[in-house]
């Protein structure tokens, strides 16, 4: 089955709302046309000016999280409907961050997953190990007791809706890189444990990325990987020319 390849940046936390609006005005001035998806994905204070500014071009927006309540006393929380009215698209659900330095389990990115599927939000769902996991041979353990637990109760209709993004937690921001070939084993895994827990198909249709320091010097060979179908980028996506370059490198691979 052919899968459209998706780009998509988090931008952390990084870039106020002015910083944001000049840095999307230099994307766009770069900005190749593609069949591929484009998404960005700025601060919560960025999103609705963002948004605004994306109107009209292939860039799609997506926030870096959401709460499982459409309201409430969740002091600093931001719920999908928020997000919903602004306009933005995707949500980021269960970054390594979010579970290593803000509590996040599996059983709250579950909550975060139904909601964002409730309010017709595309999740970006990450799926990761630690070095210490790895080097333990217990990778493909975590990734599977992950991928279950946070999919609990989760249709295949509605699993079909999601990204999922293999990052693993040694290779974000700090330079290192899995190998293409290390990249694609855990990928193809994440689309295996799909296949056993919903179909085949269901499987097939799923887009899966890598995350984990990908930049223009290594995307082509990451991206030509038949089961990476994508990038969750983090500090390439800052910079106007690197994601760009990105984008444009993804044009040129069949899948």
């Amino acid at each position: 089955m052919s899968r459209n390849i998706i780009i998509a940046g988090n931008w952390k936390m990084n870039k106020t709302s002015s910083e944001a609006a000049k840095l999307i005005k230099e994307i766009k001035e770069k900005l190749p046309t593609s069949e591929n998806k484009f998404i960005v994905c700025p601060p919560f204070t960025a999103l609705e000016k963002v948004c605004e500014l994306s109107k009209e071009s292939i860039i799609e927006v997506g926030a870096q999280n959401c709460h499982w309540e459409e309201k409430g006393a969740f002091t600093g929380e931001i719920s999908p409907l928020m997000l919903k009215e602004i306009g933005v698209k995707y949500v980021i659900i269960g970054h390594s961050e979010r579970r290593t330095y803000f509590g996040e389990t599996d059983e709250t990115v579950n909550k975060r997953l139904k909601a964002a599927l409730n309010y017709g939000l595309t999740p970006i769902l990450c799926v990761g190990e630690s070095l210490e996991t790895r080097e333990a041979g217990n990778t493909k353990t975590l990734i599977k007791n992950q991928i279950t637990q946070d999919l609990k109760d989760i249709s295949k209709t509605d699993c079909e809706k999601l990204i999922i993004a293999y990052e693993p937690v040694w290779a974000i921001g700090t330079g290192k890189t899995a190998t293409a070939e290390q990249a694609e084993e855990i990928c193809l895994f994440i689309r295996e444990t799909l296949s056993e827990l919903y179909s085949k198909d269901c499987a097939e249709k799923t887009h899966v990325l890598y995350g984990g320091s990908m930049n223009e010097k290594n995307a082509k060979e990451l991206l030509s990987m038949p089961n990476i179908d994508g990038g969750l980028i983090g500090g390439a996506a800052l910079k106007a020319d690197s994601i760009t370059e990105i984008l444009k490198i993804s044009n040129n691979i069949a899948k």
